[in-house]
Order: structure tokens, then sequence, then C-alpha cells
């Protein structure tokens, strides 16, 4: 999932601020909260399930490591009132109907791990016709998410909770998507979890029966060997074209904000490099 260290370093008009945080407004206390509960008594009762799909699902090798720290208040008051209208548990029950998720017919875009959503927010305030289908397994993460969406007023913002396989295979209709960002993924930098990195073929295999023919897929790490493994399978892939026609990677497009953690690394020297690919018809 997205490094949730990720934070804007400057936002466009009329979008969040960089720093930004759920830590804001009259809901938004900053501090950590232990809320006291009977055991077996759900954490946020009327917020994300702490396992949506239970054991509905096969066991397999997980690409994403679940992320366990403190909620703070404003986050927690911001997952209790608003999962309900911009919420959703992915527990592959059902096909999703997205213009009545959104309330409109708008394209959607998915994006795979959103960290503390900062910059999720700032994009979708940049463009405000495109709706936003973010998933994530980290608790804070989407409280924070939901605060940024409120304080906005950025309504075309939804935040999934749980594993993103499961809603492209389950709950999403083939040709649903416009496009699909996954911005700095866990890079299991050791071989032996290799095989837990989210860019495989296996997983582009699904995600090109979800993605309408144009649509974009847009991916962006700070590990260089993991960078030259994306390069490979989406170039191998057939049912994606590189929209670089040197065939290599991407300069980092407007659209996708320059956070405080990608600008310290580059001030260290590392390199972050992005990849656009598009779908393609057979």
């Amino acid at each position: 999932m997205s490094d949730s260290r990720n934070a804007p370093e400057a936002a466009p008009p009329g979008a969040p601020a960089a720093g930004t945080s759920g830590e804001q407004g009259p809901h938004t206390s900053g501090a950590p909260v232990r809320p006291s509960r009977a055991k077996g008594e759900p954490r946020f009762p009327d917020g994300p399930k702490p396992d949506p799909a239970g054991s509905h699902f096969e066991r397999r090798i997980r690409s994403f490591q679940p992320r366990r720290s403190r909620v703070t208040a404003g986050q927690a008051d911001a997952l209790q009132r608003l999962w309900p209208q911009w919420g959703l548990d992915i527990d592959g029950q059902r096909v999703i109907d997205l213009p009545e998720l959104f309330g409109d017919d708008r394209p959607v875009v998915l994006e795979i791990g959103f960290g503390m959503g900062e910059a999720t927010a700032q994009m979708a305030a940049a463009d405000p016709d495109t709706n936003i289908l973010a998933v994530d397994v980290h608790t804070p993460g989407q409280g924070n998410l939901l605060n940024l969406a409120e304080h906005h007023g950025l309504r075309n913002v939804r935040v999934g909770n749980g594993d993103a396989i499961i809603l492209l295979r389950e709950m999403l209709a083939p040709d649903s998507l416009d496009g699909l960002r996954v911005y700095f993924p866990d890079p299991w930098p050791k071989k032996r979890h290799h095989k837990r990195r989210l860019i495989q073929p296996a997983f582009l295999d699904l995600a090109a029966t979800r993605l309408r023919p144009g649509a974009l897929v847009h991916c962006a790490t700070d590990w260089e060997p993991y960078a030259e493994q994306m390069l490979e399978v989406l170039t191998a892939h057939p049912d994606f074209e590189n929209t670089r026609p040197d065939g290599g990677f991407a300069p980092r497009p407007a659209h996708r904000p320059l956070t405080r953690f990608e600008g310290q690394g580059l001030d260290k020297g590392h390199v972050v490099n992005d990849l656009l690919f598009r779908r393609v018809q057979r």
C-alpha cells in the first residue's frame, strides 16, 4: 500500500493545502483515541469492519501488510459519521453499481493504497469531474481521508476498506473503470517476498477485465528494482501499451502531487519512476 508518510508539497487552487490532515475543524481533535468498549464490541460500530470479506474467499498470499496505529479522535469521529455515506466495506458479496455509489455517472478511477489520503484529496479537488474509489486497509488513513473529503467539500471520493483483489474480482463489473492508480506500493524488497508485490502478470490479467479500453494505468515507486519489474510486466502484457514512445518511464504528470515524502527522497538522491500505460483492445 502507499506509504503513509506521503503528504503534498503544494496544492493547486481549491485543493487541500500541504500537510493538511483530519485534525482541522470542529470534529478533528488530533489526540489519539482509545475508546473503552466491551470485549468483542466493534471498534467503530458504524464504521469499517475489521475483516469485511471474512472467510468467504480463499487464503492466498497478500500483497499488503495491515498496519496498526492509533486513531485520533478526529479520525474516529469521521469514521463513525461519514462511513455509512462515503465508505465501502469490500466483502465480495455483491457487484457495485458505481453510479449509485457516487450519485452520478462520471468516470471512476480506482486508487489502490492511499496512505493518509492527502494526495488523493488533492487530486480529487483538482479534478472534480473524476470520481475516485480509494482503497486501503489502514484505519487512520481511512478516517483522515474522510475528514479531508468533508473539510474540502469533495463529493467525488469514496473510501474502500479491504482487499483490492476481491474488489476487482468480485465487486466491479467488466469495463467499469476509467483508470487505475498504484502509487508507492509496498516494494517487498527481500527476494523471498517478491511474490507479494502487487504488480504481477496475474494482477494485470484481472485489472484488464475491469478497465475500459483507453483507460490509464498509472504506477509510481521510489524502489528502482520494483520499477524495473513493473516496466517489464506491463510492457509484456498484451492488454496494455506504454504511453511513452521510447518504451520507458514517464515524467511525473502534473496531476500526481509531489509529496513531502517524495521530495525528501529526491533530496537524498532517490529516483522516483512513474509508469503510464493504456488499456488497449486486443
